[in-house]
């Protein structure tokens, strides 16, 4: 009997240790996982900020302001000052359409008068 349960545990110890070490084999590389370059992603957030500047210099409302873009991963930053709040309103709906675009952190300072 103590036999019994002696082999009984080593074959459940065994066979525990075996389903271990074949879930924990390494994954082969799947080509359709391939990690993105960084920089591609670098060439993408250059041509949204590119954009955004364009669009910016390009309307007559907003062209006069030193406005500093920054992209990264398509959240574009901007800072800088205008001289109302409607302005910074205004900024925000035009850089929200173009394209590339996915979130605007706003930054922009409206001057005191």
């Amino acid at each position: 009997m103590i036999i019994r349960k002696k082999l009984l545990i080593l074959i459940t110890a065994f066979l525990g240790i075996t389903m271990i070490t074949a879930c924990n084999k390494p994954q082969e590389a799947s080509s359709q996982f391939e990690p993105v370059a960084s920089a591609e992603i670098n060439i993408q957030d250059d041509e949204v900020t590119a954009n955004v500047k364009k669009a910016l210099l390009l309307d007559d409302k907003v062209k006069g302001f030193d406005i500093m873009v920054v992209t990264t991963k398509g959240d574009v930053r901007l800072t800088g000052v205008v001289d109302n709040h409607n302005q910074i309103d205004y900024i925000d709906k035009l850089v929200r359409n173009v394209k590339g675009v996915h979130s605007i952190h706003d930054e922009l300072v409206a001057k005191v008068k």
